[in-house]
């Protein structure tokens, strides 16, 4: 073994010193042929004529998951659209029609006022609380012709205060407004839980000329973080329904058994959904990610769904070699610690909240950091690509991810078939 100089710097599981390098543990090859569906999706890509970072969504792959979505569905459960995780007007119709539920969940002004405008006649659950000024914008920016998208929503109250500041807006505006109250049901996120002030808030709905009871949503994605060792996750459930029960009792005494029980009772998301057997505590799920599958989705109750929506984006350089910027004495002692290492790959924009696909064994460059204008990428001797070239990611999430390339391009039968409007960034 060569005697090392003093000077030493532990890089990628060697020690390398004065050009010397000492392997502790080689890493296996990653990279290997590419996977036909994704050649399939780049010919489709570069037929049509598209040639910078695109949202693809696989129209069969998401029809598939929608049918399974609603096979799992109890009887008499209702669906609703969580219109967040699907951003985009064409995308929600597309699943309300394959679907066949009115029902959407909406989170923001933008998002209400496009869906009221472009589909009236749909049921709208805020997802979250709106600030009372943004609930008064909704009613001064409504087109007067869509006056009935208005009365088919039900406005998410947390709190007495948040309840007696949409009393106020409902008097001024004139409008009556539905009223489905928050519940806490073990997430700590904030909403109300049994006891006096819950039922105060009811009884408040109760006597006003303007609201009216649309009923609950007790939401619980801490469930699915749970484990099923030593009974957790079945303990938070339980707990979780508890709660809900109680709710439901106090509406029975204000409201009345049958109008409670014919009211909105929303609960669960896509990672909790299929722990409901029946429509005892809830009569409705609200499920939008599972459609796609983003790779936070990637979990034991959701395995029977697809990954069905890829961000497309041009490889602009492919290099045979890594190098780093100041530590080029380096670069081959770490590619012969880790062939994955052989290639860089620097694609067309980057930065997002996404994982690389295909090719097999891409990954980020931790020592390089990411970019939003060139992101590097490194893969192993394998690694097939050339400039111009598509590297594939999947989305970690749908939200915030879908709303960053402009239309969606929607891909069948290996072809591009259709182009997707996305909400504005601001929804």
């Amino acid at each position: 073994m060569a005697k090392l100089s003093r000077r030493k710097i532990l890089i990628g599981g060697a020690v390398v010193a004065g050009g010397t390098a000492l392997a502790i543990g080689r890493s296996s090859d990653e990279s290997g042929p590419r996977k036909p569906y994704f050649l399939d999706m780049q010919k489709a890509l570069k037929a049509a004529n598209i040639a910078q970072p695109t949202l693809v969504i696989d129209r069969a792959r998401l029809n598939t998951n929608i049918d399974q979505l609603m096979s799992d569905l109890p009887d008499g459960m209702g669906y609703r659209i969580v219109a967040k995780s699907l951003p985009s007007l064409d995308l929600i119709g597309h699943v309300r029609a394959r679907s066949g539920t009115d029902r959407l969940m909406t989170f923001n002004l933008p998002m209400l006022l496009a869906l009221s405008e472009a589909m009236p006649e749909a049921s709208q659950l805020l997802g979250k609380p709106l600030p009372a000024q943004a609930a008064k914008n909704y009613f001064n920016a409504l087109s007067p012709d869509k006056a009935e998208a208005g009365a088919r929503i039900e406005w998410l109250v947390d709190t007495p205060a948040r309840l007696d500041q949409y009393a106020a807006i409902a008097d001024a505006q004139g409008a009556d407004m539905a009223i489905n109250i928050e519940l806490d049901v073990g997430l700590h996120r904030g909403g109300m839980e049994p006891g006096d002030a819950l039922s105060g808030m009811m009884e408040t709905i109760r006597q006003s000329n303007r609201l009216s009871f649309a009923g609950m949503m007790g939401y619980e994605p801490h469930l699915s973080k749970l484990p099923i060792a030593l009974g957790w996750q079945e303990r938070a459930k339980e707990g979780a329904w508890a709660i809900y029960r109680e709710a439901l009792s106090t509406a029975d005494d204000v409201f009345g058994e049958s109008n409670v029980r014919a009211s909105t009772r929303n609960a669960a998301g896509s990672p909790t959904y299929r722990l409901y057997e029946d429509t005892e505590i809830a009569n409705e799920l609200s499920i939008g990610s599972a459609l796609v599958k983003p790779t936070d989705f990637d979990t034991d109750l959701l395995e029977a769904f697809q990954p069905a929506a890829f961000i497309a984006t041009p490889a602009i350089k492919v290099l045979d070699e890594t190098r780093l910027p100041a530590l080029e004495f380096a670069d081959g002692a770490k590619r012969m610690i880790d062939p994955n290492l052989d290639k860089t790959i620097f694609m067309y924009g980057g930065k997002w909240m996404a994982l690389p696909e295909d090719p097999p064994g891409l990954r980020y460059n931790s020592t390089f950091g990411h970019s939003s204008n060139q992101e590097m990428l490194n893969g192993g001797p394998n690694t097939d690509l050339k400039p111009d070239d598509f590297v594939f990611l999947r989305p970690t999430q749908s939200e915030a991810v879908f709303l960053q390339f402009g239309d969606i391009a929607v891909y069948e039968n290996g072809a591009i078939v259709d182009s997707w409007s996305v909400f504005p960034a601001s929804a």
